[in-house]
């Protein structure tokens, strides 16, 4: 496989990989040497990429594991969650404060959810993936994604009704 070849399959999917890394890291730097070193080892790889169902699959499990393991050798108390990819142009200031701050509890929420919550809510509703690519890159079956997937939601939703409520009712 050369170069080129190489560039058309990993393209589609490269920014994923980014912001998978991003979610994990939480630092743009370090979530770009990440992506860059899942990307070198996937070149290493590229005499066998063909045997793979999906490289993309490959390559976010290749990124979660990576970004796990620079947690755990650096920092595994301060893992954090950052949204930083959401902006709505129409809403008044009121409406923005409003968002902002839901963003922000939505954030603080996801912090205290099971990791692999975390994983799949990012996995699912950031970077739009199947249900069953989720599955294929956290090692689970369809249906205990779904699962952890709607347990992860109701905690968030609980959450936030009785964060609006400001803890009463």
């Amino acid at each position: 496989m050369n170069q080129n070849e190489f560039m058309q399959i990993v393209s589609p999917f490269k920014d994923k990989l980014f912001r998978l890394a991003k979610r994990l890291l939480v630092s743009t730097e370090e979530a770009e040497d990440a992506t860059q070193e899942v990307l070198v080892k996937l070149w290493n790889k590229n005499e066998t990429l063909g045997s793979y169902n999906s490289v993309e699959a490959l390559a976010m499990t290749m990124t979660k594991n990576f970004c796990l393991d620079q947690l755990k050798s650096k920092r595994a108390s301060n893992l954090k969650i950052v949204h930083n990819n959401y902006t709505d142009r129409e809403a008044s200031l009121q409406q923005k404060v409003e968002d902002s701050d839901s963003w922000n509890w939505v954030e603080k929420i996801m912090q205290d959810l099971p990791e692999q919550q975390k994983l799949i809510v990012q996995m699912r509703d950031i970077e739009e993936m199947e249900f069953e690519e989720i599955g294929t890159v956290l090692e689970m079956n369809e249906t205990a994604v779904r699962v952890a997937l709607s347990r992860a939601r109701k905690t968030i939703k609980e959450r936030m009704i009785k964060t609006h409520r400001y803890g009463i009712g």
